[in-house]
């Protein structure tokens, strides 16, 4: 108890008042989500607050294992992602209720990633007395580590969805297709249908559903969009790491978003 006491003191010296207020009222929320979700019986979205409040311990084990310390606003940015993405996201469906939640998380993961590739090779860059790496490649880095990240998530979403039958790769209603399928000859040839009202599914059980405005897309529309948006976080801030480098005192702003290493 003494030892988790002293760590947190530590830790509340190392952080911004303000910014430490967040953690404890975004921690505190989902624990009363919790507490909701399980008094309603609902023990997925139960089992998604614990997911979420151990995501939150994952900054202080990460910045206490490889001795790196994370700026108030970057942790901070990470602990509302998290709360933003699970129980605002999932559990009260900001999803479906917001069109363009999804897109912001993933632009602001994109952001977020690439702040984290940045470090790493700007860490070895700068400490290490062989190695000089330009200010492109740097930032290249920062964001192929973005897109790599964003990629394997599409992968978690897709795999959830098949196996577990779950639905992050979210549906959408699509009234124009082209489809090789559709060609009679059998050529590579794709014929074009536009303006699609309406689709049926016709279910073995004797269920039939009809999708009115166009057909069904499972997964593909919104996994492009994402890596799209996703694109856009990892652009932004590459542009911001290659400026940083090239000067790093006129955009000392970037610091915000950069994991530093502990003397």
């Amino acid at each position: 108890m003494r030892q988790f006491s002293h760590h947190m003191k530590d830790k509340y010296r190392k952080t911004n008042k303000k910014f430490f207020s967040v953690y404890l009222i975004l921690r505190l929320l989902v624990i009363v989500s919790m507490a909701i979700q399980l008094v309603l019986g609902s023990w997925w979205n139960a089992f998604l607050c614990v997911v979420a409040l151990l995501l939150f311990t994952l900054p202080t084990l990460i910045s206490e294992k490889f001795n790196i310390g994370l700026p108030n606003v970057l942790e901070t940015m990470i602990y509302c992602f998290i709360f933003s993405a699970t129980i605002l996201g999932e559990i009260n469906n900001f999803y479906g209720k917001i069109p363009l939640w999804d897109t912001m998380l993933h632009i602001i993961n994109g952001f977020l990633c690439a702040g984290i590739g940045f470090s790493l090779i700007d860490l070895l860059n700068r400490n290490s007395k062989r190695l000089r790496l330009s200010p492109v490649y740097v930032a290249l880095v920062a964001f192929c580590f973005s897109m790599t990240i964003g990629v394997l998530w599409e992968f978690f979403e897709f795999s959830a969805d098949i196996y577990f039958h779950t639905d992050m790769q979210k549906d959408k209603i699509v009234s124009n297709m082209a489809s090789v399928e559709l060609n009679e000859q059998k050529e590579n040839n794709p014929v074009r249908i536009d303006g699609i009202e309406k689709t049926q599914i016709y279910a073995q059980n004797g269920t039939v559903y009809t999708i009115q405005g166009g057909y069904l897309d499972i997964g593909l529309h919104d996994t492009m969009k994402d890596l799209f948006v996703n694109l856009i976080g990892a652009t932004v801030f590459s542009i911001i790491g290659f400026l940083y480098i090239t000067n790093r005192d006129k955009y000392r702003f970037a610091e915000n978003f950069i994991p530093v290493k502990d003397s």
